[in-house]
């Protein structure tokens, strides 16, 4: 596995690999990397010729309150991942790198972002668009693949692809989950000894509120309140949203139909963590 962290030498190598036909999937990650990750080079090794990696907290995608600074890094543990899941390639740059200067064009993100996660980190997906736009013009990929737990994150990118015109085919990967199914994320290690009793309850608030729309519930406020109560009950939690919307659209619903997602995140004491499923009525 090369680890390259300069633009130019990244773009050398891929053109290179274009040059010889071959097909480069590409997963960006902030690093970190934990089986959510793996899943998606994985799924990205099954279909392409050359696997590209990057590794890039982007400090444009965080507020002025988040947690910049505290998100968790290890160099060294995500190299030693990257390889034995036979990556080819681990871009690993520096903000300097990715940001010499004050951006001269600003990219903002209109629609699907109003809700959710957008909802309460205005500007999040603006530096989410920013970075993903550059990375792609850096690795030239054929694939891009990204976790349905961030279904949010994905609709967007969607929308960015087709927006911008990228040659590139989006594959969302379903979201891998622990044992008790809780789903896996960087966050989760902030998680005290009681909260990670609790947080599997939100998924099962998610699977209560998706067995009430397949029941005939046809009011998303109802399946909100539900799926809010429950959570109330069984956890400490805060709740920031609850939403049933739908999808990749993240429109509001009048009543339940269609391709829908509901979707949840709770605040916890040092870690907010998100969960959705997706649900089909027709």
């Amino acid at each position: 596995m090369k680890v390259i962290e300069k633009i130019g030498d990244m773009q050398s190598l891929i053109k290179d690999e274009k040059l010889k036909g071959n097909v480069v999937g590409f997963v960006p990650t902030m690093g970190y990397l934990h089986e959510g990750h793996q899943q998606l080079m994985r799924k990205a090794r099954e279909e392409c010729d050359i696997v590209v990696t990057s590794i890039f907290v982007n400090p444009l995608q965080f507020g002025p309150n988040e947690d910049f600074d505290r998100y968790p890094r290890d160099e060294r543990r995500d190299k030693r991942i990257a390889d034995e899941e036979q990556n080819d390639v681990l871009f690993f740059p520096h903000v300097r790198e990715m940001y010499p200067t004050n951006q001269s064009v600003k990219m903002t993100v209109h629609r699907r972002v109003n809700v959710m996660c957008g909802k309460s980190r205005e500007g999040h997906f603006d530096g989410v668009v920013t970075v993903l736009a550059k990375l792609f013009n850096i690795v030239m990929p054929d694939r891009v693949y990204m976790g349905m737990k961030d279904a949010q994150q994905v609709a967007v990118v969607d929308a960015l692809i087709e927006d911008y015109n990228f040659p590139i085919k989006l594959i969302p990967v379903e979201t891998v989950r622990e044992v008790d199914q809780l789903a896996k994320s960087s966050r989760n290690v902030y998680l005290s000894p009681t909260e990670r009793k609790e947080a599997p309850y939100l998924y099962q608030a998610l699977l209560h509120g998706k067995s009430l729309i397949e029941e005939g519930e046809s009011s998303p406020q109802a399946v909100i309140e539900a799926v809010s109560y429950f959570i109330k009950t069984n956890t400490h939690g805060k709740i920031d949203y609850v939403d049933v919307l739908s999808y990749p659209q993240l429109e509001p619903l009048d009543e339940c139909g269609g391709e829908m997602i509901l979707a949840l995140a709770v605040n916890f004491e040092k870690a907010r963590l998100i969960d959705n499923v997706l649900v089909s009525i027709h």
